[in-house]
C-alpha cells in the first residue's frame, strides 16, 4: 500500500514534535512500599521529523508500548525512549506519563486508614545531548491565609490548593517522599477520611501554621535543595482562593548543586 507519511516535504520546516497524545495505558509503577503499583497512565509520544518528510507512522508508537507493556516503571523509561528513536530513525524522542498514584493515609488522630491519590509523572526525553528525565508529582493541600488570620476576630480563610513538583535526580527519589515534601509545607496535609476528631485536629494545625503560598513554595524549595539526589527541581504552589475571584500562585526553579 502506498506510504503517504514517508511522501517528501517541499515546505523546508522541520517538526520539533510529532506523534501522539493522550492516549490512556495501563502501566506498573515503582511503589516504595509494595514494589509495584498497577494503574492507567495517558500517555504522550513524539519524536522530531526532518523537514523532508510529510509525516510519521502513528502506528509504531503503540507498538513501542506494546513491546514495554510489563515493563512501564522508571528504571525502563531511557529503554523505551531508545526503541522509539530506533523505531522512527529520529534524533529525539519524547514520552510523558501521567497517571494517578495512590497512598494509603492514617487519620491524624483515629488512624482510619484510607487511599489518596496523587497526580504523578515521568518526563523523559533522548536524544543526541543523552537522556533527561524529570519527575513530578502534584499533591493537594491546605493551607490557611496568614493575613486573614491576623486581621480577623474570628478565624481566618482555608483554601485548598495544589502544589506541584518537578525534579530532576542522581539516584531515586520515591513519589512519596516528594509527597511528604509538599504536605509538610504547607498549613495542613489533605485526607480522603475524617472522623470528628481529626477534622478538629487538622483544622486547629491549619490555624496555627499559616502559609501563603510564597511560604509553601520557599519551604518546598529549601527542601529540596537539602536533598544531595536532586539535580534541578521546579516548585509551583497554587491555592484556590475561596474569597477572592482568583487564584495566588508561586514558582521557583533551581539547579542544585551544580
Amino acid at each position: 500500500m502506498k506510504d503517504v507519511q514517508s511522501q517528501r516535504d517541499t515546505r523546508e520546516i522541520p517538526l520539533n514534535k510529532v506523534g501522539i497524545k493522550d492516549l490512556l495505558y495501563p502501566i506498573k509503577v515503582l511503589d516504595r512500599k509494595n514494589k509495584y503499583q498497577s494503574t492507567v497512565a495517558t500517555v504522550s509520544m513524539y519524536v522530531d521529523l526532518p523537514k523532508e518528510f510529510r509525516g510519521t507512522h502513528m502506528s509504531r508508537f503503540i507498538e513501542v508500548l506494546e513491546k514495554h507493556k510489563n515493563t512501564m516503571a522508571i528504571h525502563n523509561i531511557e529503554k523505551i525512549l531508545e526503541d522509539i528513536r530506533e523505531v522512527f530513525n529520529a534524533s529525539t524522542s519524547h514520552i510523558e506519563l501521567r497517571f494517578p498514584y495512590f497512598i494509603r493515609k492514617k487519620a491524624p488522630v483515629t488512624g482510619i486508614e484510607s487511599y489518596m491519590n496523587y497526580t504523578c509523572g515521568l518526563i523523559g526525553t533522548k536524544g543526541q545531548k543523552g537522556f533527561d528525565l524529570v519527575v513530578e508529582v502534584n499533591v493537594p493541600i491546605h493551607n490557611l491565609c496568614p493575613c486573614s488570620r491576623e486581621i480577623s476576630r474570628r478565624g481566618a480563610h482555608n483554601q485548598r490548593g495544589i502544589a506541584r513538583l518537578q525534579v530532576r535526580m542522581r539516584k531515586l527519589v520515591w513519589f512519596e517522599e516528594l509527597v511528604e515534601v509538599a504536605e509538610g509545607a504547607a498549613s495542613a496535609p489533605l485526607f480522603s477520611l475524617l472522623k470528628r476528631e481529626d477534622e478538629k485536629y487538622i483544622t486547629e494545625r491549619a490555624y496555627d501554621n499559616p502559609k501563603f503560598v510564597e511560604d509553601a513554595a520557599r519551604d518546598i524549595a529549601l527542601a529540596l535543595k537539602a536533598d544531595p539526589r536532586i539535580t534541578w527541581f521546579r516548585v509551583e504552589v497554587e491555592n484556590f482562593e475561596s474569597i477572592h475571584n482568583h487564584n495566588a500562585y508561586a514558582c521557583v526553579e533551581e539547579t542544585n548543586g551544580l
